[in-house]
């Protein structure tokens, strides 16, 4: 018989990784809320109709598509069958799929209801997604994103919070080298004014966010591909390369893009997310222009984060950006302008894994163990065990007689650090003996003092 196994790109989460997960999920959810955001979920499944056109071909191509419910080949297309094209089969056999991500169904969310909802709408939301990707160290099939979103403003506070969210979340998880990598499309549609590629944009950007995957070497030559020329790749090279701090490259930038109105209003954009980054009285060290920096969702039209950290290899642990017309791609009149921040909770695992930042201990289930020599301590321990959880300690007792040597092997496999023993003498002076599983020390105490200095 064949052993069980898992689809590639998933895993299964133990205890102590579950433990360590909700450690990285709170400190995220508590710092969004920190900030005036508001929970939301939506369902695992959405409309193809809504998840479609809204990632670009490329996204496009990893949805996980669900096929129709029933019969579902009695209404497919037969010529596509007979040509066996898959593509055409596929958009008469499935008409749901799997969220790619979070933000479009927030976007389908607002749409649907608008007019229940105080704009600025502020959400934040932690459910899983799922991209048809190829598995990789930190890359899987299904993963965990937390998202915060702010819709219904133009102002840049939205970008300048979310920079100053990011600082929080990483502080909170002890992980000090970081950056912040902020572009903006308006940007980068200024340099491709300027080398001669207006509508061919598209390419431009896919290509420029590959560069840390494939490198100057690789962009250059799938830029060829697309038909660019080596005169506009060596001048988007020089423009993506330009040295210094964020205002020398912001300086340097527009002088080169001068002649692009798009371009310069992008300019305009990331100088006052620095003003306003500076009149919060924070230190913003993290924060660093990124002109190659192009994210490959096609739905941003303002400025655009990613965050990695150093001496990891995950990638990016997060990123997000501005769109300005997400909510007219499901029928909406009303031009709502949004911005968001999405954390890749497996990346940031990974990588507070690799950097050893997880708190000692983490996934002990309970506080107290309470052991037993005999039926008659079991059924006294379960009064103890009782009052325990009454005065909110976690604790569980040994369900079964067994020697006091196995119900402590059991304590210390559970990195459980404190165990009550209870024998004949114990519930005889009413003094219980408390044993500390880390240290070692023991000593005899009233049940009422063992509450009071395991929970002072």
């Amino acid at each position: 018989m064949n052993k069980p196994s898992l689809p590639k790109g998933t895993r299964d989460f133990g205890p102590q990784v579950m433990a360590r997960r909700a450690f990285i999920l709170d400190t995220i959810r508590n710092v969004f809320q920190q900030y005036g955001f508001q929970p939301l979920e939506t369902p695992a499944m959405e409309n193809l109709s809504t998840l479609t056109g809204k990632y670009g071909d490329e996204g496009d191509q990893l949805l996980f598509r669900i096929l129709n419910s029933g019969d579902f080949l009695k209404d497919a297309d037969n010529h596509a069958l007979a040509a066996k094209n898959s593509k055409e089969v596929v958009l008469s056999i499935a008409e749901k799929g799997l969220r790619y991500d979070l933000t479009v169904p927030f976007a389908r969310y607002v749409v649907m209801n608008r007019h229940e909802i105080a704009l600025p709408f502020k959400r934040y939301q932690i459910q899983p997604v799922w991209r048809a990707d190829r598995p990789q160290k930190g890359r899987y099939r299904e993963f965990y994103q937390c998202d915060a979103d702010v819709v219904g403003t133009d102002s840049l506070i939205g970008e300048a919070e979310i920079i100053l969210m990011i600082n929080d979340v990483m502080a909170r998880l002890q992980v000090t080298a970081f950056d912040i990598k902020v572009n903006h499309r308006e940007v980068l549609n200024g340099i491709a004014e300027v080398i001669g590629a207006t509508g061919k944009q598209h390419d431009l950007f896919v290509a420029i966010d590959k560069l840390e995957k494939i490198g100057e070497d690789g962009v250059r030559q799938e830029l060829q591909a697309k038909g660019f020329t080596s005169g506009q790749t060596e001048e988007l090279f020089s423009i993506v390369k330009i040295n210094g701090n964020n205002q020398a490259k912001l300086q340097a930038l527009e002088k080169v893009i001068k002649k692009s109105n798009r371009g310069m209003q992008g300019v305009a954009d990331l100088k006052q997310v620095l003003d306003l980054l500076t009149r919060y009285n924070r230190d913003d060290a993290h924060t660093k222009i990124d002109l190659a920096l192009a994210r490959g969702l096609s739905y941003y039209t303002g400025c655009i984060f990613e965050v990695t950290i150093h001496g990891v290899a995950v990638g990016s642990v997060s990123g997000g950006g501005r769109y300005d017309n997400l909510t007219q791609a499901f029928g909406s009149k009303e031009k709502l302008s949004g911005v968001g921040i999405s954390f890749g909770i497996d990346r940031l695992y990974d990588a507070l894994e690799e950097l050893n930042r997880f708190p000692a201990g983490m996934h002990a289930a309970s506080t107290v163990l309470v052991c037993h020599l005999d039926t008659n301590c079991l059924h006294y321990g379960l009064g103890v065990v009782a009052a325990l959880r009454t005065h909110h300690i976690a604790s569980e007792i040994y369900p079964e007689e067994a020697k006091l040597k196995k119900q402590l092997e059991y304590a210390n496999r559970k990195e459980i650090r404190y165990a009550i023993v209870i024998g004949p003498d114990e519930i005889n002076s009413g003094s219980l003996t408390l044993k500390n599983m880390v240290t070692g020390e023991q000593e005899s105490l009233p049940l009422g003092q063992i509450i009071k200095q395991i929970n002072p």
